[in-house]
């Protein structure tokens, strides 16, 4: 049997499949994506919030202290349970800038850290005093906490939680085991390979490669290893076919066809495994999403932070969410909705919206909702 994109975009949606629990969804998809950007919230509470009944915005880290759950990196920064991480560890990290700036800062900071078992970046530039690195965006930053994130990335030191949304960092004895008992590296690579297949797919098999690639920061010594642990999947492990010409690949089990026919509207962020890779994006549902937050406004089209919308399965817009008034429950959500050309506001699509807009109403905390449209 053929497939069709319809096929992949229902199969797609699996991932919005709801999970008992915050814990149930961090195991089943193995990683979720961070940001800082809170339009109406971080993304990774977008994320969950998608996928978790009455989930609201914080609750990640507010439980995040007695989750099996870590912050790391693959294929970008999230949070990861221990059993992903334990695929990324140990890792082999060249000298990093603060250290060329700033000789024996990293022994420096290590000992704080020893001998406190637990430090805000402020207790350390306390200790050691305020010193100023480069950073990788042109800007210098404090080097105490360049140096801590040194520390956090080679597997020596973890996020236990955070304070006001500022990383404390701790000791990391599960990763000091890791060293000591790494997992063989070809079944870490597999491991890693068939992740991304899993979450992000059905996905293009060149969006794999990109994917892989960028994991590569989470391996960074096995870089080429990992791109030939792809190679293997993709002649053997992973599964695949051609739709309409683009050679699509999945994970074992996972095949399109078997997926049923997708219902109702929702809303996703710009960096949900649903939506992330623009190519797929653009080549299931007709049109090109952008994230415009690092867009000059007057250039924007949808929004500083326009989330996709969907509709039965298919991307039909966008919509740009605030919650103005007072602080705590009581304020209103804006919803700034735009559709594409030829998006009919059917009833049924109308109170299919209605309820998908409580969800992040409730999910935000605000009392009510008010919503507009813009049908380009």
């Amino acid at each position: 049997m053929s497939l069709t994109p319809a096929d992949l975009r229902a199969a797609a949606l699996r991932t919005l499949t709801p999970a008992p629990g915050v814990q149930a969804a961090l195991d089943r998809m193995g990683f979720v994506q961070a940001d800082p950007i809170r339009a109406p919230a971080r993304a990774q509470d977008l994320t969950l919030m998608a996928r978790v009944k009455d989930y609201r915005a914080g609750d990640l880290e507010r439980l995040y202290p007695t989750l099996d759950a870590e912050e790391d990196i693959i294929p970008n920064y999230g949070f990861v349970t221990r059993d992903v991480q334990r695929l990324l560890h140990p890792r082999e990290v060249p000298e990093t800038r603060v250290e060329r700036e700033h000789p024996g800062l990293i022994a420096d900071v290590r000992a704080v850290l020893q001998e406190r078992g637990e430090v805000h970046p402020r207790d350390v530039i306390a200790a050691l005093g305020a010193r100023r690195a480069s950073n990788y965006w042109g800007g210098n930053s404090q080097a105490t906490t360049r140096a801590l994130d040194a520390l956090h990335y080679r597997g020596e030191a973890r996020i236990v939680r955070r304070d006001g949304g500022v990383r404390v960092y701790g000791l990391a004895p599960h990763l000091d085991a890791l060293r000591a008992d790494p997992l063989p590296t070809p079944d870490r690579l597999r491991a890693v390979v068939r992740l991304l297949a899993r979450l992000y797919g059905p996905l293009p098999e060149a969006s794999l490669r990109y994917l892989t690639g960028l994991s590569g920061y989470g391996l960074p010594h096995l870089r080429a290893d990992l791109r030939g642990a792809l190679r293997d999947a993709l002649k053997g492990e992973l599964e695949g076919a051609r739709v309409d010409g683009v050679p699509y690949v999945w994970a074992p089990g996972d095949h399109p066809g078997d997926a049923p026919a997708p219902r109702g509207v929702r809303i996703v962020n710009p960096f949900d495994p649903l939506v992330w890779d623009r190519r797929r994006f653009e080549h299931l549902h007709g049109w090109a999403y952008r994230f415009e937050a690092y867009t000059p406004a007057p250039k924007r089209t949808m929004g500083y932070y326009a989330l996709p919308l969907l509709h039965a399965g298919r991307a039909v817009g966008w919509a740009n969410l605030s919650v103005g008034g007072p602080s705590g429950r009581g304020g209103t959500l804006t919803a700034a909705i735009g559709l594409r050309p030829g998006v009919r506001r059917t009833a049924t699509f109308t109170a299919a919206l209605d309820r998908e807009l409580d969800r992040h109403r409730a999910f935000l905390n605000a009392a009510q909702v008010t919503v507009s449209f813009d049908q380009t």
